[in-house]
């Protein structure tokens, strides 16, 4: 038996002589792609493929047909997936006389046809596509690669499978595209597919959010819920209350309302929603920073006082302003972990209770559903955390989204009583919960075991949560990456259409991670026992 103390030292050599060993097996034996799987991330609804392997133009040209041919955010779209295709491919080598230089190329030109005229963006909007990689009709040898879609979103679904169908080819120097001739009919199983990103606890540059961004597009994830705000600071500008982002944690990590507005944008042209939450009554600390009769007492600091009119001008205010930031329809009240008995035990709001005959209870009723119809009235459909249903799901206005958090269950509730749901169970889809797996992520159902086909539409989706308690722009990406994507294609892809076995899928897990590193995304090793830990040894990316 090992005493306590040798347990350290025998573990790591063993994970020393794992590392050692996986070298010496990558060396020997290299990564093949296994050509019966398909290496798409997440899988398509429906396809068929070949066995041809066809060459790339690096003047690749785009032809757009149909009413949304003149889209900006298509055009942009395209530039930005040629230039991810290309990366490798594009510059002059210095050994001229060794560069393979092609002057024939199978595929020259990618149509799309967009049949919208429409570039709104919101919940449900149409992201299908159908992607075709074929021969031109005739006798010529020529192929063709032809995206149609309804919508430029669908166009920039098909343009992310478009660009993970080609690699490029360290022996001819030249982009591949392999299995032609393809044939791609896809569309997403939810409508909402998202991910939350806490930037109270921890700041996160503007830049930083975009490559975040730029990351969930490659999992074809569409809703940033941004988590702005919190007890531990208030980053963002409020004009109507000037003082509120005092609560930030310095003057230099702040977020101005041009920089929520450019983030915005910055996710429309990727197809990403972004949902702003601003967390009541509880979780709010950091607001009396810059006005301190928000506070109930010093020593009751949260939830806000529900006693104030105040209180209520001041919300109405913020959601006035960030109206004209964020056009998705679904705002997030928070609404969780409110601590009651702090009202209980401050004299002013205990006399407030007595006089409304209300128990604490009643209070953060009262306060939620005050300020739904805040929500409400900017045009917003509110979404709360499940305490609020599991309180007094009776009084909840029946446009509410339920947010499940907490457990198992709450969606088949939440439905059954004709609310939307949102599928977020901690136990399996908080990204902070480092313990996690890819493979319980992977195998949660967000329908859990509804079967009723009515009942199945009101749960919109799912999301994946980054709380940022431990974690900032030094670690975000390895913390999200790659156990993001195994709620993205459980949230993308019919159960119908996914890999059967964990180990299959775990290969083609192995495959995007390492495309992702390959587009600058710092995604963490697949297998570790703990998520976002650096390898245990040397090995290939398509081992760990």
């Amino acid at each position: 038996m090992l005493h306590l103390s040798e347990k350290p030292h025998f573990i790591y050599t063993c994970l020393m002589l794992l590392a050692w060993v996986s070298q010496y097996v990558s060396l020997s034996t290299g990564f093949e792609l296994n050509h019966s799987l398909t290496y798409i991330w997440p899988l398509p609804h429906e396809l068929t493929s070949g066995n041809e392997t066809l060459t790339v133009n690096p003047t690749l040209s785009l032809y757009l047909i149909g009413k949304g041919g003149n889209f900006k955010i298509l055009r942009e779209g395209f530039r930005r997936y040629k230039r991810i295709i290309f990366k490798q491919s594009s510059g002059v080598s210095i050994f001229k006389n060794l560069r393979r230089i092609r002057s024939i190329y199978d595929i020259s030109q990618i149509r799309i046809i967009v049949n919208s005229d429409s570039d709104e963006l919101k919940l449900g909007v149409d992201e299908s596509y159908t992607l075709f990689i074929t021969k031109t009709g005739g006798k010529s040898i020529a192929w063709e690669a032809i995206i149609e879609v309804n919508t430029v979103y669908g166009a920039l679904r098909g343009l992310e499978t478009f660009s993970q169908l080609c690699a490029y080819d360290y022996t001819t120097k030249s982009v591949q595209l392999s299995k032609a001739p393809w044939y791609i009919k896809d569309k997403p199983r939810f409508a909402y597919r998202g991910l939350l990103l806490d930037t109270s606890r921890h700041y996160f540059p503007v830049d930083v959010i975009k490559s975040i961004i730029d990351s969930m597009s490659y999992a074809k994830l569409n809703v940033l819920h941004w988590h702005i705000i919190d007890k531990q600071s208030f980053p963002l500008e409020i004009p109507k209350y000037p003082k509120l982002w005092n609560g930030a944690y310095t003057k230099w990590e702040r977020y101005t309302v041009e920089d929520a507005s450019k983030i915005v944008r910055f996710a429309k042209t990727r197809g990403i929603h972004v949902m702003a939450e601003v967390d009541v009554p509880g979780h709010a600390e950091s607001w009396g920073v810059g006005y301190p009769d928000l506070w109930p007492s010093n020593s009751c600091r949260e939830p806000l006082d529900v006693t104030k009119n105040f209180t209520f001008d001041l919300i109405s205010g913020i959601f006035s302003d960030i109206r004209k930031i964020f056009p998705f329809e679904l705002f997030h009240l928070g609404g969780d972990e409110v601590n009651i008995g702090c009202w209980n035990n401050t004299p002013h709001v205990k006399q407030w209770l007595k006089d409304n005959n209300m128990k604490p209870k009643d209070a953060y009723k009262y306060f939620v559903l005050k300020a739904q119809e805040i929500a409400i009235s900017k045009n917003w459909t509110p979404v709360n955390w499940e305490e609020t249903f599991n309180a007094f799901a009776g009084s909840l206005n029946p446009q509410t989204v339920v947010h499940n958090w907490l457990g198992p269950g709450v969606c088949p509730k939440a439905v059954a009583k004709g609310f939307n749901c949102i599928f977020s169970n901690s136990g399996v889809w908080y990204l902070d919960h480092l313990d996690v797996p890819w493979e319980q992520i992977y195998n949660a159902e967000p329908l859990e075991g509804i079967d009723n086909e009515s009942k199945q539409k009101l749960v919109l989706g799912g999301e994946v949560c980054m709380w940022s308690e431990t974690v900032d722009t030094s670690n975000v990406q390895q913390t999200i990456w790659p156990r993001a994507a195994a709620a993205a294609e459980r949230l993308w892809s019919t159960k119908s259409a996914l890999s059967a076995g964990n180990d299959t899928v775990l290969h083609r897990l192995h495959y995007f991670r390492c495309l992702l590193q390959r587009r600058g995304v710092q995604a963490a090793p697949v297998t570790n026992y703990y998520a976002r830990q650096p390898p245990a040894g040397p090995d290939s990316c398509y081992w760990q």
